[in-house]
Formats: C-alpha cells, sequence, structure tokens
C-alpha cells in the first residue's frame, strides 16, 4: 500500500494504492489520524486500490466516526469491485461515495 497527501488549507486528499488488508490497515487508520487534525474535509481517493479486507474496511469507518466529529469525508474514484463489497455490507449507505 501506498498513501500520498494533497493538504489544501482545511482539505486533505489522500490517495490510497495498492491493498487495505489486514498488513497494510493499520498503517491507514494511524495515518489518517495522525493527520486530520484540524481538518474539516477529509477526502479519500481510492482509485488505485484494489481490494478492501475487513480490517481496512473497519479502518475506512474509523475514520468516517473521526471525521463526523470535526467535519465529512467522502470517498472518490472507487473501483467497482470495491464498490460492490461496499453495496453487499450497507457501507454505500454510510459512506459519501462519488
Amino acid at each position: 500500500m501506498k498513501i500520498s497527501t494533497v493538504k489544501d488549507n482545511t482539505k486533505l486528499t489522500v490517495s490510497v494504492s495498492g491493498k487495505i488488508d489486514t498488513a497494510t490497515a493499520p498503517e491507514l487508520e494511524s495515518f489518517i489520524a495522525d493527520n486530520i487534525d484540524g481538518i474539516t474535509e477529509l477526502i479519500l481517493d481510492l482509485a488505485e486500490v484494489e481490494y478492501v479486507s475487513s480490517a481496512g474496511l473497519r479502518a475506512l469507518l474509523q475514520a468516517q466516526k473521526d471525521m463526523n466529529k470535526q467535519g465529512s469525508m467522502k470517498i472518490i474514484n472507487i473501483s467497482v469491485s470495491v464498490k460492490e463489497i461496499f453495496d453487499m455490507i450497507g457501507f454505500s449507505r454510510i459512506f459519501t461515495i462519488e
């Protein structure tokens, strides 16, 4: 997994590539938690994510919970296969997906 960011005042875009699984989800969760102080808009760009495990879903859910306290979060550029996972477990209703 690779993470890159673009910050514009209180807006943070986090681009992730690779797999978000048991091995990488803790890194993503920690990265987001460490970088959202003062952020009111978090955008997760998952264009290059090919797979999200249950651990990855948990990391994304934690990011959503954290951002609910201070602003908003949206997920962009989600692949069809990852979107199908979100749809099956009901996460499409929890997250803002564009």
